[in-house]
């Protein structure tokens, strides 16, 4: 990811990065020695206190800046970025508001990043030691207790994830994109603890979600797990993951 960020314009040291929707503050953690500042804005306070921890167990406080605000509400006064980065967040955003903002928010010359995970791949765990983590069954669990329709932030998605993000782009006066793929596939291994931090890390299943229920909802997601893999542990392929690089006012993306 560093890498691919080190291509886009401005990350000299000296520029900014504004990382939309931030959560709890993965993406940013590696490419910050580009920048003078990161700063990471999101609605949830509770996902800026773990960006916080993430920033300082990467000794990357100093340069890290987060802001309790939603993305409809930027530019919020927070200045002008060299690089505006979206990591698996920008479809639970009202998309054509943040894609235009996130532009003025921009440069001259500046990147949009938008990053997702690989969707057309598929991840075998056969030959891990390992059971691979109950995905299906964890999210029948989430939407026991929170309802069929997935949440987005502070808004619901009822028809599900839209698509059509390359015309929201378009239509906001990016040019571009350039796609890079950042190859995954290496194996590991999950504990209760990952899967239980992976569903709370997710806005669609954020711990304030379950109210007074989210003891409740650890002790049946843990006891699920438990009885999917006895031994503690699950077998997973780290995700690849895809890199959409767009340009403000004609800029070359690379």
């Amino acid at each position: 990811m560093a890498d691919v960020l080190a291509g886009a314009p401005r990350p000299d040291g000296r520029g900014r990065l504004v990382d939309v929707g931030r959560g709890p503050g993965v993406l940013a953690v590696a490419p910050a020695h580009l920048f003078r500042e990161v700063v990471g804005v999101d609605p949830d306070g509770d996902m800026l206190t773990e960006a916080g921890h993430a920033a300082d167990l990467a000794g990357i406080a100093g340069r890290a800046r987060r802001v309790r605000v939603r993305a409809e509400e930027l530019p919020a006064g927070l200045g002008t970025f060299g690089v505006a980065a979206f990591g698996r967040s920008f479809h639970r955003m009202d998309r054509d508001l943040v894609a235009a903002a996130s532009r003025d928010m921009l440069e001259p010359g500046g990147s949009l990043v938008h990053v997702s995970d690989l969707k057309a791949e598929t991840r075998s765990v056969e030959g891990l030691p390992c059971p691979a983590v109950p995905y299906a069954a964890m999210d029948g669990l989430v939407r026991h207790y929170l309802g069929p329709v997935r949440r987005a932030g502070r808004g619901v998605l009822p028809r599900g994830t839209p698509g059509g993000e390359a015309a929201v782009f378009t239509r906001a006066g990016f040019t571009g994109p350039r796609r890079h793929v950042v190859p995954g596939g290496q194996a590991l291994v999950r504990t209760y603890d990952d899967d239980v931090a992976g569903v709370f890390s997710l806005s669609s299943s954020a711990p304030r979600l379950f109210g007074a229920r989210r003891a409740r909802f650890e002790a049946d997601l843990r006891q699920l797990l438990r009885e999917a893999s006895p031994s503690g542990g699950f077998s997973a392929r780290v995700p690849s993951t895809e890199v959409f690089v767009r340009g403000k006012d004609g800029a070359a993306v690379r």
